[in-house]
């Protein structure tokens, strides 16, 4: 029993080290590598997926399975933790056929470098070619998991619980209404509140660099590791790496929009601190990673939002911005940063949306999605789609392509049944907020600038366990309860109701 469980975790490692290449391998893709190279890196992409698809499902790795599963209350939890992600990744991949899976990782690596392209020149017609493609085969996939859908469920249901163990359309339709209904009437009462909030200040101009000198600051203050990380520079904001002496940020600039990018590395630092402080036990192996989306975007809203919009974090950061900023912001005071960050009002990029707003972008790409795989609408047709739906939602519609259906990478790497983790992780930061209220002054830390205190909570309740437990374990093990969406209303409707004096 003792050489099965040491053959298992070799055998893992192996697959695990492959995936930490392939991480590396899509950074340098996104961040540096030129433009010719596309096909080339679409080929290697593909060898990799197909050499790591072979390993996770050959009969070596079933063989370990069977020869555990006999033995699974004898086993240490890390042990029974890997079987449990190991088992799950083999039932999923053996119902794929290799050359699939080859093909699918060639056509999304192809299709991310052409949607970044034919975004900067708001050209859908050159994308939507890869995304039939992308759908076409994610449709014939989910043909081949259709035991994998609830009872009472619908094919998207699978991809849902990819991302967001346990979760499913009936669970997402019943969170988002609640939402909705605390979300729709805010932004009435503000609209109507006839405050006004100064905002052209931060508009002002900042050069590239010294945005580039904020970043590596704000990064540093909050906690990202910099001895194990770098920041570089992508269309999309992303965070990756191999494992936690290796997490690597991104961020844009754009000259007339610092707080764009401000926010952007307080939101990337918050995934890559969780993997930094994957317990050391766990590290590097199947288990060294964030347990889900939703949990790992918990932590970069808690950071993006929940420090970062906060009046104390303005408090404590306004006199260093300054110093550094150029003479256009020598007026400006901590109440009007914080006024200005958290200006509610509909907007066209969910990734500068304020927090009130952000959960509608979510709510309109998972209704499309819906739509996408129950056959009600075309690709050829999203775009006037999407336009609709944020005229419906927000009474906006975006003038362009670039800044409407394509502004985001999701769908270009196939990821549908993700983007709804986007909301779910804004709920868990501010249920994580309560509880870390009851045990230290939050407000009074942030004021401080000590953010290690937050931290280590966060490392101690959440990051330390990496994949150890599904959400829902780590939940009742940690806070004895599991999602609640009631305290992420309870916090927007705090907030929101005394910035604008309701």
């Amino acid at each position: 029993m003792e050489q099965t469980v040491q053959d298992f975790k070799a055998y893992l490692e192996r697959i695990t080290m492959f995936g930490q290449a392939m991480s590396i391998l899509a950074y340098d893709a996104e961040v540096v590598a030129p433009k010719g190279g596309i096909q080339a890196r679409a080929k290697r992409a593909g060898f990799f997926s197909l050499e790591m698809f072979k390993m996770i499902t050959a009969d070596t790795a079933k063989k370990l399975l069977d020869d555990l599963n006999p033995h699974l209350a004898d086993l240490d939890k890390e042990t029974k933790a890997m079987y449990r992600l190991a088992k799950k990744n083999y039932d999923e991949y053996t119902k794929i056929p290799p050359e699939k899976v080859q093909a699918f990782a060639e056509l999304t690596s192809e299709a991310t470098e052409v949607w970044a392209n034919a975004r900067k020149e708001n050209n859908f017609a050159a994308f939507s070619p890869y995304l039939k493609r992308i759908i076409a085969m994610q449709k014939e996939f989910l043909e081949l998991r259709a035991d994998e859908i609830p009872e009472g469920g619908k094919p998207y249901d699978v991809f849902l619980n990819d991302y967001e163990d346990g979760m499913t359309i009936a669970k997402y339709d019943d969170f988002f209404e609640k939402l909705k209904a605390t979300v729709v009437p805010l932004i009435k009462q503000i609209a109507n509140s006839g405050k006004k909030i100064e905002t052209e200040f931060v508009k002002s101009k900042v050069d590239i660099a010294i945005q580039r000198e904020l970043s590596t600051m704000l990064a540093t203050k909050i906690g990202y590791d910099l001895d194990r990380g770098v920041i570089g520079e992508a269309a999309h904001p992303f965070c990756s790496g191999a494992e936690k002496t290796d997490v690597r940020i991104t961020t844009r600039y754009d000259e007339h929009d610092f707080l764009s990018s401000l926010y952007s590395i307080m939101h990337e630092c918050g995934h890559a601190i969780y993997e930094q402080n994957i317990g050391d036990d766990i590290a590097g192996t199947i288990l060294g990673s964030g347990t889900s989306s939703g949990i790992h975007e918990s932590q970069s809203r808690l950071y993006e939002n929940v420090i970062g919009r906060s009046l104390e974090f303005w408090q404590y950061l306004t006199d260093d911005l300054k110093a550094i900023l150029p003479d256009g912001f020598k007026n400006a005071t901590s109440q009007m940063f914080f006024e200005a960050a958290n200006e509610s009002k509909p907007s066209l990029i969910r990734v500068e949306a304020d927090e009130l707003t952000y959960g509608l972008h979510v709510v309109i790409r998972y209704e499309i999605e819906k739509m996408i795989f129950a056959g009600e609408v075309e690709v050829d047709d999203l775009p006037a789609l999407w336009n609709k739906k944020y005229q419906e939602y927000l009474g906006i519609t975006p003038p362009t392509d670039a800044d409407g259906l394509m502004q985001d990478i999701h769908w270009s790497g196939g990821m549908f049944g993700y983007f709804p983790t986007y909301a779910l992780g804004s709920a868990y930061a501010a249920q994580f907020l309560y509880y870390m209220r009851k045990e230290m002054d939050v407000d009074a830390l942030i004021r401080k600038g000590d953010f290690a205190p937050i931290t280590k909570w966060l490392e101690d309740k959440i990051h330390v366990y990496g994949s150890m437990y599904t959400p829902n374990d780590l939940m009742e093990l940690s806070f004895g309860e599991q999602l609640d969406g009631e305290h992420y209303a309870k916090y927007l409707k705090d907030k929101f109701t005394a910035l604008y004096g309701l």
